[in-house]
């Protein structure tokens, strides 16, 4: 599916200040997780004030509709790979191919930064997700608990590059 010509996506700015859009996509992208996963997501504890200061060590893209955001991804370098934080979609605009677009700027990026690796975490619950990383390319490596569970709560899921 390719992304629809109305949508962008662009590489954050130094200067943006629509942190309160963001936080608000983010909210609206992942409210369905609410009494799906346990523990609760931590886009609960996103602030302005901390997505502003996550943008200053990390790699933000949006997904740009017109002047609407409509997607966005945070990405964290480490030593070998790109580290996929939160990704956003508008839910009405899911299923459009914004995800795989923001997916396709962290592979482009991971390749520019001679990263051999994009790595992201997926609740257990969230099957949908889980299938959508593996169709593009992701592959399962490892099983996690958060702090206070004794059973897995993430999986880790890990795209290599040849």
């Amino acid at each position: 599916m390719s992304l629809p010509a109305d949508v962008s996506t662009v590489q954050l700015a130094a200067d943006f200040d629509r942190w309160d859009e963001v936080l608000a996509l983010v909210m609206r992208a992942f409210a369905f997780m609410d009494g799906v996963i346990d523990p609760p997501s931590s886009a609960h504890r996103l602030t302005v004030e901390n997505l502003r200061a996550r943008a200053l060590e990390e790699t933000a893209f949006l997904a740009l509709k017109e002047n609407e955001i409509v997607g966005c991804v945070f990405i964290l370098k480490r030593a070998d790979e790109l580290y996929v934080g939160k990704l956003a979609v508008e839910p009405v605009l899911q299923g459009q191919g914004i995800g795989k677009q923001l997916m396709q700027a962290v592979e482009d990026l991971a390749r520019s930064h001679n990263r051999t690796a994009i790595e992201l975490q997926t609740r257990i619950e969230l099957t949908g997700n889980h299938a959508a990383f593996a169709r593009l390319g992701f592959r399962e490596t490892e099983r996690t608990a958060h702090k206070g569970y004794e059973r897995p709560t993430s999986i880790t899921m890990r795209k290599a590059f040849s």
